[in-house]
């Protein structure tokens, strides 16, 4: 079963924390490849429009954020970026496959990774 799920948080989807799943904010379920791909573009187009940067995987995970959405840490004792994730998978796992270069190929693809230390301990 392949999965187009959106997520919001402090970290970029291809993380997968163990408690990645709380961040999920909607699940999509689909038989094939080809649907779930259809409806990973669809979102990807939407949330293109929405969001100031983006930062692209190869394997359908992709993460959108607007500067100065931010969550404070207390262990960090700094605001830490939120992300808007958008992942295509496969049994809750990511998927092997790479999309086509040429989908996103125009989009300057920009980089704003930063671990909160939690995750790193």
């Amino acid at each position: 079963m392949y999965q187009v799920l959106t997520m919001y948080g402090e970290n970029e989807p291809w993380w997968f924390f163990g408690d990645w799943r709380e961040d999920i904010r909607e699940i999509q379920q689909f038989s094939t490849f080809e649907e779930a791909q259809v409806e990973y573009r669809k979102q990807w187009e939407i949330l293109r429009a929405k969001y100031e940067h983006i930062h692209i995987k190869p394997n359908f995970l992709t993460a959108f954020w607007n500067d100065g959405e931010e969550h404070w840490c207390e262990d960090c004792v700094e605001g830490l970026q939120l992300f808007l994730g958008l992942a295509l998978l496969k049994d809750d796992k990511p998927v092997t496959i790479e999309v086509d270069r040429a989908f996103y190929e125009s989009i300057s693809e920009e980089a704003k990774e930063k671990i909160c230390i939690r995750k790193q301990a």
